[in-house]
């Protein structure tokens, strides 16, 4: 078992050895650029599993968001298989670390869902799909991420969606909750662009809802979700380094969420970017651990 509290309750493992439809990860440290201090970053994963615990014991109840309770009548079938250890400045063996785990839950037929962390810890992650695709991308995120390098770092946090573009087993991609001024310069949007992403400002999200996002994804594709807590509004997730007004609402989170498990099926997800010391009265790991139970109970009813 985790040394702290696991995400809700969750066991390491389950009984009889039955195999998990989803394994709960986290990893603090992933590429961290020259001069900069991913510490506080790293405090997420364990924020989210603490915020998580008041409901540890409310697994059965009906969850109004699910339209039942989280396992939809079966047993447990979700598991917290901690933390891989990773090194702040240890980039090259945190990302090892990250696709070698991540690898390990996909070769058991489950579902995982990693506790970030930067925005540079989607890039293993995501690398680790090779033998499962091909997969479409689904970005909740306030920012484009296709820098391509940083200090002369490429791996980096500014650079997650750009380095996937170049992966051979994701097939498409969609960014939503694109706002203000962001990270993007007129190159990157044109490199995006040429890729074939879909940009999805917040703004055609809050007057279309989010089939202004869900209708670019096909029917059944295998979507991995990647989602920067600031592609919230802060009024919902004030815990990040980027607060930008205008951003998406919880409920439009989890319908994206929602949506994507209909007619498509999740295949992984990652939420990264929480930053615990900017949080108010510890709003962002609770909305961030919903976000989590809302991503377990749809993948449980994916079938």
């Amino acid at each position: 078992m985790t040394a702290s509290p696991s995400f809700l309750g969750f066991p390491d493992r389950l009984a009889a050895g039955d195999p998990p439809r989803v394994v709960i990860f986290g990893a603090g440290h992933g590429t961290t650029y020259p001069g900069k201090d991913s510490s506080d970053l790293a405090l997420a994963p364990s924020a989210i599993r603490a915020a998580s615990e008041a409901d540890a014991g409310l697994v059965g109840n009906w969850d109004f968001d699910l339209g039942g309770p989280l396992f939809a009548g079966g047993p447990i079938c979700c598991v917290d298989a901690d933390d891989v250890p990773t090194t702040m400045g240890d980039n090259a063996g945190n990302r090892d670390r990250i696709a070698a785990k991540t690898r390990e839950v996909l070769a058991g037929s489950a579902v995982p869902i990693l506790l970030g962390g930067d925005d540079s810890v989607p890039i293993p992650f995501l690398e680790a799909f090779a033998k499962h695709g091909p997969i479409w991308i689904l970005q909740i995120d306030a920012h484009l991420d296709w820098r391509d390098e940083v200090h002369g770092e490429r791996l980096g946090y500014s650079s997650p969606m750009r380095r996937a573009s170049e992966m051979k087993h994701v097939a498409g991609m969609v960014q939503v909750g694109l706002r203000s001024v962001g990270s993007a310069r007129d190159a990157e949007i044109a490199d995006a662009q040429a890729f074939g992403s879909r940009l999805v400002t917040a703004r055609e999200v809050h007057a279309g809802g989010v089939e202004a996002a869900l209708r670019h994804i096909p029917e059944g594709a295998r979507v991995v979700v990647t989602l920067d807590c600031d592609g919230l509004d802060p009024g919902f997730m004030p815990g990040v380094g980027a607060r930008t007004p205008g951003g998406l609402t919880y409920t439009q989170v989890i319908d994206l969420i929602a949506g994507a498990g209909t007619r498509r099926q999740i295949v992984g997800c990652d939420i990264v970017e929480l930053y615990p010391p900017n949080d108010v009265g510890g709003l962002s790991a609770i909305t961030a651990a919903r976000i989590l139970v809302n991503m377990s109970g749809t993948i449980v009813r994916q079938g």
